[in-house]
């Protein structure tokens, strides 16, 4: 408590937004957000049609080091596994069945994970965004506390890895613009516009935050949950350009615009992350695997292809366990359209074909991005 009152961003007892307060809680009429998230048609649109393809990842398909030096593994929702210049760091790892606080209830995992936690081999560092289920996933730090990784947390989101068994001496705990060093890499805490809490009384008191790691050779980012804000631009001006962004951009609605992206938004974090032009390569992150906003399950990976076609921005969909290396052959097939109801796409280069079902004839533009900044 004596670190977070000292904060620079804690004020008048609870940690504050850049960019000024965020809404976090829904906006909007009750009735409409109930209406939106009870309607039948569009609960049936919210989960895949069929068993989602998960790729069959085997310790030896990460055990040879990638050859480039960098590699990735979407292991679902905002869990990656980044190696990168011979160390292993693990974001956000959630394995357990349900994001929330009850073992019977709350969103359910619309896939099974890749591989089981004991079988992803040594982890140099865990980095945790913010305490939300979906992101802090208690079985999950229970069973990495028996292990010798380091974990890298915002600050005062030490207080639960202790109490569920993490000593303090493997903690660095970092408030934003603070580094720590775990062998070659650099971790960074940086800003990002959210907000936490693990009960129905959110107290404010522990901080949320996005991800830089840099080794010798690369450096990534890990957005964790974020709004969009201009502080993108900062980050992006200090620390980047990166190899990859891994970044969220699903779960957004427009009951909540401020603390979750859409795939517009998400690019243009991206694209700010690189100094305004494409680069890198684009890691969709927090889709596909639970169900938390009522959006159409596919919609974000859809969405993203779009939007990234036509800003000639790099995007990798690798399947659930799939891992690739963003200087190498990137996966790009969209494998959730087997598995999905038809998508109305909302962002279509002119001409090309509407989604099936979609309502919209071809050659109609749709809202489209502007990549002069407006959105």
């Amino acid at each position: 408590m004596a670190r977070i009152r000292r904060s620079p961003h804690f004020e008048d007892g609870v940690f504050v937004n850049p960019g000024g307060p965020a809404r976090t809680r829904p906006s909007g009429s009750s009735r409409d957000l109930a209406k939106a998230l009870l309607d039948k048609e569009s609960r049936a649109r919210r989960t895949p049609t069929g068993t989602v393809p998960v790729h069959p990842t085997t310790l030896a398909d990460i055990a040879r080091p990638p050859a480039t030096g960098l590699r990735l593994t979407w292991m679902g929702h905002s869990s990656v596994l980044a190696e990168i210049d011979g160390q292993r760091v693990l974001f956000d790892p959630v394995w357990g069945e349900r994001c929330s606080p009850f073992p019977f209830a709350g969103p359910r995992r619309l896939h099974p994970v890749p591989l089981p936690l004991a079988a992803l081999g040594p982890v140099d560092a865990v980095v945790i965004s913010h305490d939300h289920y979906d992101h802090l996933d208690l079985p999950t730090i229970k069973a990495l506390a028996g292990t010798d990784t380091l974990f890298a947390v915002p600050l005062g989101v030490g207080a639960h890895l202790e109490h569920w068994g993490v000593s303090q001496d493997r903690l660095r705990e970092l408030d934003w613009h603070e580094s720590t060093r775990v062998g070659g890499l650099t971790l960074t805490a940086t800003p990002a516009r959210h907000f936490c809490g693990r009960g129905l009384r959110n107290t404010q008191h522990t901080l949320w935050a996005s991800w830089v790691v840099a080794g010798e050779e690369h450096r990534v980012y890990h957005s964790g949950d974020t709004g969009y804000f201009t502080g993108f631009t900062d980050i992006g001006s200090v620390h980047g350009p990166f190899d990859a962004t891994m970044i969220q951009l699903g779960a957004y609605s427009e009951f909540w615009p401020d603390i979750h992206m859409t795939p517009e938004e998400a690019l243009r974090a991206h694209l700010d992350l690189q100094g305004g032009q494409p680069g890198g390569v684009l890691l969709p992150i927090h889709w596909g695997t639970f169900n938390l906003a009522p959006h159409a399950w596919a919609e974000p990976g859809e969405w993203t292809k779009d939007v990234a076609e036509e800003a000639g921005q790099a995007v990798a969909f690798p399947h659930p366990g799939e891992p690739f290396e963003p200087a190498g052959k990137l996966p790009v097939e969209a494998w959730w359209r087997g598995v999905s109801a038809p998508v109305t796409r909302h962002w279509r280069r002119p001409g090309a074909p509407a989604a099936a079902g979609s309502g919209e004839p071809a050659g109609e533009p749709g809202r489209g991005l502007d990549l002069a900044g407006g959105r």
